[in-house]
């Protein structure tokens, strides 16, 4: 690996160079943190787990508090860590870790949900910190980089996330020169944008397109310090691939050969958005093996199966604000393969990776797993139960709203301790709606593919409840439905049929007697 002298081209910062212990003194109770990050991937590590060493050995749990301002999850042995050592007051827009989670919904973080896009600008504005007194809103900037330019340039590492963002707002900044790794120059594509009314358009018609720099400026009387890390990303855990989302994969597969049938989508289709997760790797696994060349990918995370996509010939180009690799083998295969890959993929910034002006143009097909949906296409994404915060909407909302396709998929249903067959991911009424009705086209289970496009509001529903329901829950979905329509119907208010009085029946009894399988629909 290259050396820190050889890393920071900017040689008036060599005087800032100092240990991590050093930088623990700049650290105050109830500070606004900026961290760089996107997903398990480019965030710091060396400062954040020298302070939370410092709650631990000093007996300081309760009394260190931050507000911690990411671009999205980053690895468990920073902020999941400083969950358990109770070092998080506030935290936006998306998180994961056990312990964070249960801080969130025990009431001892104070978390905000929101489209990653908006969080990016929304930061920029001062939206988040607008009650805060003093010249800056982000007391301290966190930020890891594989160099910095002779003129102060940042070159990121393995993400984007909102460093710009962070930057225009932050009072003092702290790099974290990663000689651990590769360097990852070349790799970003970075603007900075300004606010309205001077923001300018962002001028991608395809994903390999670059419209910026490969480093994000930076004011150098504003770095208060510099440590070394050699510590290299946690990364995601690779998600396996079961039956059930192979079947999920196939369906979709299928859709695509149909549509490129019908003349709706191209040969080499259109550039593709994918979550995360094992139906995500699924779908890019089976992409990999299938019948469509030339592909290419626009979206905010490449998980490890993109590598498997690329190497199959099939990919031609992705743009990402994220490598969200796996720690093994994910991060070791493509360091060592790294001259491979490094030409056919760029780094961008959260604010235009899941921009919604290049999404709707390049007309990006979009895959997303909800927790659940409901029989007329309303999707839960956050809260299980309606209450309880798994992580949060992420970017999902970004692409679906904005996409020529927008699609979801799930498992019919989801296995619990208490019911053989498991509680529905199709039900009357979702608890918690992160996407509506109007931003959904396809639905996909492993029971089958409910295309959506062009149906009224019943139609839908029926679509819904025969291609995508459990066999075991179908019955059930279907005795409702029809009680929902014969009522509404009489009463002249049948354009959706709900019934408020049942429609949280299935949850219920699940909190009742352990199953959703409800006996039937008396109240």
């Amino acid at each position: 690996m290259s050396t820190l002298e050889s890393r920071i081209r900017r040689k008036s910062l060599l005087k800032k160079v100092v240990p991590v212990e050093d930088t623990i003194q700049y650290f105050k109770n109830g500070m606004n943190l900026g961290w760089s990050g996107f997903t398990p991937a480019g965030y710091p590590k060396a400062i954040p787990i020298a302070l939370a060493d410092h709650v631990e050995k000093n007996n300081l749990q309760g009394k260190l508090r931050f507000n911690l301002f990411i671009g999205a999850s980053v690895g468990a042995e920073t902020e999941n860590r400083w969950a358990q050592l109770d070092m998080i007051d506030r935290r936006w827009p998306y998180q994961t870790g056990k312990d964070i989670a249960k801080g969130i919904n025990e009431g001892r973080i104070r978390m905000g949900d929101r489209h990653l896009s908006l969080f990016a600008q929304d930061l920029g504005y001062g939206f988040y910190t607008k009650d805060e007194t003093g010249k800056g809103k982000i007391d301290i900037a966190i930020i890891e980089v594989s160099a910095v330019t002779e003129d102060c340039g940042l070159v990121l590492t393995s993400s984007c996330g909102v460093v710009g963002e962070i930057l225009a707002i932050a009072d003092k900044i702290i790099l974290e020169v990663n000689t651990g790794q590769p360097s990852f120059e070349g790799m970003h594509d970075i603007v900075m944008s300004q606010d309205p009314p001077h923001r300018q358009p962002y001028l991608i018609s395809k994903a390999s397109d670059r419209i910026g720099t490969t480093y994000v400026p930076c004011d150098p009387d504003r770095i208060i310090a510099v440590v070394e890390s050699k510590h290299r990303d946690k990364g995601r855990a690779f998600a396996e691939q079961d039956d059930t989302s192979e079947a999920i994969a196939a369906n979709i597969l299928d859709f695509f050969a149909h549509e490129v049938k019908a003349g709706r989508l191209p040969k080499n289709l259109l550039p593709l958005q994918s979550g995360v997760g094992s139906i995500a790797n699924a779908v890019v696994g089976g992409l990999a093996k299938g019948p469509f060349y030339n592909l290419s990918v626009y979206t905010e995370v490449l998980q490890d199966t993109m590598l498997d996509l690329f190497d199959s010939g099939r990919l031609d180009f992705a743009s990402s604000c994220s490598l969200s690799l796996s720690e093994t083998p994910g991060f070791p295969r493509f360091f060592d393969n790294m001259d491979k890959y490094k030409d056919k993929i760029v780094l961008r910034p959260l604010s235009i990776a899941n921009a919604p002006e290049p999404i709707r143009r390049l007309g990006c097909i979009a895959m997303n797993t909800p927790i659940e949906f409901d029989i007329y296409a309303h999707a839960n994404s956050t809260l299980v139960g309606g209450t309880r915060m798994i992580n949060g909407i992420g970017g999902s909302g970004d692409f679906l709203r904005n996409a020529y396709l927008s699609i979801m998929h799930t498992p019919s249903a989801r296995p619990t301790k208490t019911d053989p067959t498991g509680i529905t991911c199709v039900v009357p009424k979702a608890p918690h709606i992160d996407h509506t009705e109007h931003d959904l086209d396809v639905l996909v289970t492993e029971q089958g593919l409910a295309d959506l496009r062009g149906l009224a509001p019943k139609d839908r529903a029926q679509e819904i409840i025969n291609k995508c329901a459990h066999p075991d829950y179908k019955p059930i979905l279907q005795e409702y439905f029809d009680l929902a329509k014969k009522t509404c119907l009489a009463k002249g208010i049948g354009h959706e049929p709900q019934l408020f009085d049942r429609c949280f029946k299935m949850q219920m009894n699940l909190a009742a007697k352990g199953t959703m399988k409800v006996d039937n629909w008396d109240i």
